[in-house]
């Protein structure tokens, strides 16, 4: 019997070598002598030792952040942009296989990208416009990760950091803009005015008796003013009346 311990035991080492638990968020990536055979989904696998390897890939969607990078402005205002990037592997062959350290890879292409599209707009568009910024990242990100089974979840610009230099300038453009509007409203209330009083002015020209009407009324308002002294202005028709009634005379 002493002759069978050594192979039963080089047996269970063999066994417990061969076996390989795959957890539910992962895949394993089998290679035998070298060479990429297999994906194994979750669960207990068993590999042939000292043949075949396994590489286990994590399927969960990983977060990375993008640190501040100098970006030129179309309107050439310098800022700072950093942004996190959503990301999960989809095809674990293509990821291990084709592309050395594909979280490496992806932090820098997405360094490269950010400054890119972000160059291509002016200040206002980064500050206003930053969900189709986030979202035109993110498209041409998922397109050339694509051939590495990578998917571009999601792309959020977190900070837009401007020089305080540049703060004052903005704040000057904003207050000047304010002034400018008002004052367009302001011309526009006095045209809208003028044209509403050439109307009157029309409508009265052509019926005298409303303008007595109206010249009542402003009597009447200058009654119930308070005050001893009140000046009355003489309609022009009586003032002619007066005059013609001297010259008959």
């Amino acid at each position: 019997m002493p002759y069978l311990v050594l192979p039963l035991f080089l047996l269970v080492v063999l066994i417990a070598a061969s076996l390989r638990i795959v957890k539910e968020y992962e895949r394993g990536i089998v290679y035998t002598l070298g060479k990429y055979t297999s994906t194994r989904d979750a669960g207990l696998r068993l590999i042939i030792p000292f043949v075949q390897q396994m590489v286990l890939v994590d399927m969960r969607i990983r977060t990375e952040d993008i640190p501040s990078q100098d970006v030129i402005s179309k309107d050439n205002v310098s800022v700072k942009v950093n942004a996190v990037v959503y990301y999960r592997v989809v095809d674990p062959a293509f990821a291990i296989n084709r592309v050395e350290d594909f979280g490496q890879a992806t932090s820098q292409l997405a360094q490269t990208t950010l400054r890119s599209v972000l160059g291509k707009h002016e200040l206002d568009d980064m500050l206003s416009k930053r969900d189709q910024l986030n979202q035109d990242v993110q498209e041409i990100l998922d397109n050339q990760t694509e051939g590495w089974g990578i998917k571009i979840a999601n792309v959020e610009i977190k900070h837009v950091d401007i020089d305080p230099s540049m703060v004052r300038a903005i704040a000057k453009q904003a207050e000047a803009e304010r002034e400018r509007r008002a004052k367009i409203i302001n011309a526009e209330g006095e045209l809208q005015a003028a044209k509403q009083l050439d109307e009157a002015a029309a409508i009265l020209a052509k019926r005298p008796e409303t303008m007595q009407l109206r010249y009542l009324g402003t009597l009447g308002e200058f009654t119930n003013a308070k005050g001893s002294t009140i000046v009355l202005p003489m309609p022009m028709d009586l003032l002619q009346a007066i005059t013609k009634d001297k010259k008959a005379a």
